[in-house]
């Protein structure tokens, strides 16, 4: 594959894919994207619902697992990640949110000038010209019971949530097509993978960067077992995720002195926030059996309307199999002296499981209450210069993190106590009706709190010393590098971040376009 990219895109998913589509929009440049995993041809990508099959698919999904977590008992938990054309986009829940107007307003206070809300919304609204986003076609009533109860404790509905500054409770906005997902993949690569300057590379895993000084030439990778060089002229980018793309640097020597060395890697250039910085929405459930079937779940009593479910998904892909599980929430405040909310609701109309089955029998109602902005940090960072690299999520690290968990988690039980959910006759099974007071429940919550799977911050962008990447997304003190992903997020946004990785892809690829065209003209 040795020849003349101008760019290599290391990585297919939510990033990679928009800005292979924006990028080879011009002919004159040739475009190559890499991709780990496989094409997205699976049927469980398409059906909404199978997102539950995805969750532990190692076929589609990189399943990696965190280091010990000491905030959490010393448990490690899954960090599952897309490895299949559209990444995560291919496997995640499918909501579709922006974030709150500060989130970007405090990247762009922090140095990172040209990121402020008013900069980057109209890369959101571009999005939106080709990716499909819409209300969900089929909600369970359950969602507008959860909305009824939450309006009798003063938490308004919200109808929209991607305004500037989302609040209160409603259904989410989802990325589909005709009750089928609408992955980057699909929406960026679908129509283009006949362009005659864009090669698509899959099952073909980077493995490290080719360097000549300090300038990235290309990449080598891994395909069908054997090793193979693909050059740049022109750029790598890196959008491998807040996981891969770290993990691309320190394995091609970019990263901490310290942190190589202790891998016996060669060290080429000493960037020490590479890896640093990890953080995710710290999450924890209220799973509550039900006596209705209204909520959806396996049993002897819902077998018709399973039957009938499947029928209205094969002729008309509506209904239980196009719902994303994950269909309403909302952004509340844990306390009224919050400048912004601070906690997000995401509700299941059924019943989780928490002892890391598919699914339980049973109908019930689980409520996740995540915390927006975590004060907890940890690393991706690597013992050896082979195998899974470690991952410390950090959580609930700091005692804020608790606090305002613990918060979340009350009024996630208060809201589930109130009659237009009572009525279902619901019984908690997590953290259980024995666990009352406070102290209880801390320990309920280290038992059994996770993530909602948002890592990000890991090649953070910015201006200081623990900077990986400067606005425009370079790798700071490296040549012909940039990173475009969550990753270079130097802090999380309110909500899902599909929508925000998309958008930095958008912006990036302005921004490459751009000095493309100065370069040209100079």
């Amino acid at each position: 594959m040795d020849g003349d990219f101008d760019y290599v895109i290391v990585g297919a998913g939510s990033a990679g894919a928009v800005l292979a589509n924006r990028l080879s929009a011009d002919a004159r440049n040739r475009v190559c994207l890499i991709e780990a995993g496989r094409k997205d041809t699976s049927w469980l990508i398409g059906m909404p619902l199978g997102l539950i099959w995805l969750a532990k698919d190692k076929r589609h999904n990189w399943l990696f697992s965190s280091t010990a977590q000491e905030g959490l008992g010393g448990r490690s938990i899954s960090v599952p990640r897309g490895k299949v054309l559209g990444g995560s986009s291919a496997i995640n829940g499918m909501i579709y949110i922006q974030g709150h107007r500060t989130d970007y307003d405090d990247w762009a206070a922090a140095g990172c000038k040209g990121w402020s809300y008013n900069d980057v919304a109209p890369y959101f609204n571009r999005l939106r010209e080709t990716l499909s986003v819409n209300d969900q076609r089929d909600p369970n009533p359950i969602d507008r019971d959860f909305i009824d109860a939450a309006s009798r404790l003063q938490i308004r509905p919200c109808a929209d949530f991607n305004t500037a500054e989302p609040e209160g409770v409603g259904i989410y906005q989802v990325t589909q097509r005709n009750g089928k997902r609408h992955s980057s993949a699909k929406a960026f690569l679908g129509g283009i993978k006949d362009r005659s300057n864009l090669s698509i590379l899959t099952q073909a895993e980077v493995t490290r960067l080719d360097f000549s000084g300090r300038s990235v030439r290309g990449v080598f990778l891994r395909r069908g077992g054997a090793e193979m060089h693909v050059a740049a002229t022109g750029e790598v980018i890196l959008c491998a995720g807040a996981i891969g793309s770290p993990d691309i640097l320190l394995r091609s020597g970019i990263g901490p002195t310290a942190q190589l060395k202790k891998f016996d890697g060669a060290v080429l250039h000493d960037l020490q926030g590479v890896g640093q910085n990890l953080h995710d929405h710290v999450d924890m459930m209220v799973i509550s059996a039900s006596k209705s079937t209204t909520p959806y779940g396996i049993s002897a009593r819902a077998l018709p309307r399973l039957a009938r479910e499947g029928l209205r998904w094969a002729f008309s892909n509506r209904g239980m199999l196009a719902s994303n599980m994950v269909e309403a929430g909302g952004f509340v405040r844990s306390k009224p002296t919050e400048p912004r909310p601070d906690l997000q609701f995401v509700v299941i109309p059924g019943r989780k499981s928490h002892r890391g089955k598919m699914l339980e029998y049973g109908h019930g109602i689980s409520v996740h209450t995540s915390v927006l902005r975590p004060e907890s940090r940890g690393a991706v960072t690597r013992d050896s210069p082979t195998g899974a690299p470690l991952i410390d999520l950090g959580l609930l690290r700091a005692e804020g993190d608790m606090e305002r968990l613990l918060c979340g988690v009350k009024l996630a039980r208060n809201i589930l106590a109130e009659e237009p959910l009572a009525r279902h006759g619901l019984t908690e099974i997590v953290p259980g009706t024995s666990v009352q007071s406070d102290e209880e429940l801390r320990r309920a919550i280290r038992a059994h709190a996770r993530t909602i799977y948002h890592p990000v911050g890991t090649c953070a962008m910015g201006i200081g010393p623990s900077a990986v990447v400067d606005p425009r997304l370079k790798v700071i003190g490296v040549e012909g590098l940039r990173v475009v992903d969550a990753s270079i997020m130097p802090m999380i946004v309110s909500g899902n971040t599909n929508a925000p990785t998309m958008m930095i892809a958008e912006k990036a690829a302005d921004m490459i376009l751009s000095e493309r065209k100065m370069a040209v003209a100079a």
